[in-house]
């Protein structure tokens, strides 16, 4: 399906721009200085089916504020729109944002959810999930025509997203099916599968339970392959599904291949996945005019290091800076802290944690302690229960209006758009990623192959993202963030970890009435 902008089209920037600032001045919409700037950009790139890459600053998520931004000049543009978003904010576009704007602007354009395009000749707005767009495209399944100018919100996860739709599992009941299907090499398929349980038991348990599948492992699935195949005669039938899949890529140097297993029931699943997605996205991104939206992507506005890492070639690059006044946070980085690889550290952060949730600030709402380390957070969680009492909880969302919430990144990420904002948020590590996790050993082995900067192209990005993502919530209230991890002052990346967190105040000192009233003089 071609691409025909209306008519209309060489206005959209200035109606979506006269629309919308109409609307915000109406509703009395929370404060974003860059919401008609996005827009016209969002409008010229539906115009002009040019794309481009915008880098909010503010957080997407489920409380994001660009959203108008975008489903202003959607509903405009007349013409068909794909709007990729997770299925969660779909349900608060659809019952929260668009019926307001629908209501303001009086548009009659459709509006439709699904995984697939409606019909040829259709010309509303779809919504549509990352997860069914993405296997479209990536498997060549025909339901979004090309040409369709396409946006996509949330692409902080993007990656993610692709090394999803790209990952092939093996379960358990998969290797019944395969006997099922290969009853004269029943025996075989077995002792493959024993001999493959008894290597992958063999690892050291881990935090993660999960392993890389050595080279040698692998070569009993490529030996039970060829076998079947070989029974099979002169016209062997194919592999079934996703059986094929896995063990054509058991052939590729860039393949990550891991088995994540059940100590309780003793089994395990294998799990594959491509290393470089890249070479898998180049050929989608040319397929339709794309607008891919975010918070922070890339420290830098051209976005080099995210756009290698997605295969983006040449687009429109847009960096938002935060507000100085709006959505600025006060950080706590002490100096002198044990580095958190020592055996000092965790005393001393103990320490730390007591003199920060007695401040003022911390008895005057939630307070949330990041730990990336799973037996530290829990030694935390147990700790500080055993002074606070009731008011800890680790990985909950039904707390106390002054509770201490513990938890990992991951629960965070995923949960704090229905938490309350905290007044203080405590960070005792940077979230890195470690090494001692297989797959990211695994990652980290495939760029020193390829002489790349792994810290660099993958490690710090990674930190970086999430560490921004985390601290969102507390821009809206100059919240607190305390962040004890002392190589932020002697590596050579701290600065890099402090222009991240940008606009702050800096405060260097804790007593009983820290944060009350901070010292602005320090703002950087």
């Amino acid at each position: 399906m071609s691409f025909n902008p209306s008519s209309k089209a060489p206005v959209i920037e200035v109606e979506v721009h006269q629309q919308l600032r109409a609307f915000l001045r109406q509703q009395g919409e929370p404060y974003w200085h860059h919401h008609l700037t996005m827009a016209r950009l969002v409008a010229r790139g539906l115009r002009l089916g040019r794309s481009a890459l915008i880098q909010a600053g503010a957080p997407s998520g489920y409380h994001g504020r660009y959203r108008l931004s975008y489903l202003m000049p959607a509903l405009l543009w007349q013409g068909p729109v794909i709007l990729v978003v997770p299925e969660a904010l779909q349900q608060r576009l659809l019952m929260v944002e668009i019926p307001r704007l629908r209501q303001w602007i009086e548009t009659p354009k459709a509006i439709r959810t699904g995984d697939r395009f409606p019909s040829e000749d259709y010309d509303g707005l779809l919504l549509t999930s990352p997860e069914s767009w993405l296997r479209d495209r990536l498997y060549s399944e025909g339901r979004f025509p090309a040409g369709i100018p396409t946006l996509i919100d949330g692409v902080d996860d993007l990656e993610d997203w692709v090394r999803q739709a790209l990952t092939v599992s093996i379960s358990p009941a998969q290797w019944d099916e395969l006997m099922l299907a290969y009853p004269e090499q029943a025996e075989d398929i077995r002792n493959t599968r024993v001999r493959l349980t008894h290597a992958v038991f063999q690892h050291p348990a881990n935090p993660y339970e999960c392993y890389p599948v050595e080279s040698w492992e692998q070569s009993l699935l490529r030996e039970l392959a060829d076998g079947l195949l070989a029974h099979a005669g002169d016209n062997p039938a194919p592999l079934p599904e996703p059986w094929a899949s896995v063990l054509t890529r058991l052939h590729s140097d860039d393949v990550l291949f891991w088995a994540e297993v059940s100590r309780l029931h003793g089994q395990f699943s294998l799990f594959t996945c491509p290393l470089d997605v890249a070479s898998y996205l180049q050929p989608i991104w040319e397929q339709q005019p794309l607008v891919l939206m975010g918070g922070t992507l890339d420290p830098e506005t051209k976005a080099l290091t995210y756009r290698q890492r997605l295969g983006l070639g040449d687009l429109t690059c847009v960096k938002f800076s935060l507000d100085r006044q709006h959505e600025l946070i006060q950080l706590y980085l002490p100096d002198g802290l044990p580095l958190p690889n020592t055996p000092q550290f965790q005393p001393v952060l103990m320490q730390e944690l007591r003199a920060l949730l007695t401040t003022k600030t911390a008895r005057q709402g939630l307070s949330v302690i990041l730990v990336g380390d799973t037996p530290l957070r829990a030694q935390i969680a147990a700790v500080l229960a055993a002074e606070f009492g009731s008011r800890v909880q680790m990985e909950k969302t039904c707390l106390d209006e002054m509770g201490i919430l513990v938890t990992g990144w991951e629960f965070w990420r995923e949960h704090q758009g229905v938490l309350p904002t905290p007044r203080l948020l405590v960070i005792p590590t940077l979230p890195i990623p470690s090494l001692e996790n297989p797959l990211v050993a695994s990652r980290v082995a495939y760029y020193k192959k390829l002489r790349q900067d792994w810290f660099k192209l993958y490690l710090l990005p990674t930190a970086l993202s999430e560490l921004q993502r985390a601290i969102a919530p507390l821009r809206d209230s100059q919240g607190v963030v305390a962040l004890l991890d002392n190589r932020v002052n002697y590596r050579t990346y701290g600065q890099q970890v402090l222009t991240a967190l940008h606009p702050l105040a800096r405060i260097n000192y804790v007593d009983a009435s820290l944060f009350s009233t901070p010292d602005y003089s320090s703002v950087d």
